[in-house]
């Protein structure tokens, strides 16, 4: 099902949210240092990701993540600030990139022939905004070409989990009425949203046809996923964040 599975040269991952040592609703591979989770148990779980590829936890790169459509080309690891983007993409190697998620989908990409690692964060306002087309941009920018680009998209929420009202209908669809077909109307004016089907038409419209997709839902799955929207269904404070990860190794 992952694109890297016969690549010798790249690996990746899509976390759950087990195997750490958060406690209580971060309960157990919280890696979001955005979260108010206790912040020596965040770094513990960011160094088991790191040591699942044999790497350390300085070469774990996150970004500070706001919904928006801006990707950073990582050319220097050594001149990396943590600003605010929503992509990342990488000719370095051992170097992690990792994409923080708890409903929006994490969507990771790779250029077999260029050796170019990229990673986005895409709930529908990052979809919407052209966060998926500014990474293919950025890969290409470094060289790469998009029918070399494999795609792999990670768990979200589901059609099923993602009711929403008419003024978010009305923005997705006003200026492109094609945009219809990604809703299913449940009363007047409420609406499934399906994020995955949009996700992949944007992927196709640039230019990628190589795609794989885990057909898992964040909010149905409690065992396995963090959520924010059930978070907020069950008043909780805070919520956790899984952590999706690719790097190009030695």
């Amino acid at each position: 099902m992952f694109f890297a599975k016969n690549l010798k040269d790249v690996d990746h991952c899509f976390f759950s949210r087990l195997g750490g040592v958060s406690k209580k609703n971060y309960h157990s591979l919280n890696c979001g240092l955005g979260s108010i989770d206790h912040k020596k148990d965040i770094i513990i779980n960011r160094s088991l990701v790191s040591n699942y590829f044999e790497l350390n936890s300085n070469q774990l790169v996150t970004l500070h993540q706001t919904h928006s459509n801006k990707v950073k080309i990582l050319e220097n690891h050594n001149s990396y600030e943590a600003l605010a983007y929503d992509g990342i993409v990488t000719k370095q190697k051992n170097i992690i990139l990792g994409i923080l998620t708890a409903d929006c989908a994490p969507i990771l990409f790779y250029d077999k022939r260029k050796k170019i690692a990229g990673a986005c964060h895409a709930g529908w306002k990052g979809a919407f905004s052209g966060i998926i087309s500014n990474t293919i941009n950025a890969m290409i920018k470094l060289g790469g070409n998009n029918s070399d680009i494999k795609c792999s998209i990670g768990p979200c929420i589901s059609r099923e989990s993602y009711l929403v009202r008419q003024d978010f209908y009305k923005t997705i669809t006003l200026n492109n009425i094609q945009n219809r077909v990604y809703f299913d109307k449940v009363t007047s004016n409420k609406f499934n949203f399906k994020l995955r089907e949009f996700i992949i038409h944007k992927l196709k419209s640039g230019g990628i046809n190589d795609i794989s997709s885990i057909n898992l839902d964040t909010y149905s799955k409690d065992e396995l996923f963090y959520s924010y929207r059930r978070s907020v269904h069950k008043k909780e404070d805070d919520y956790g964040r899984m952590i999706s990860t690719i790097v190009i190794k030695d």
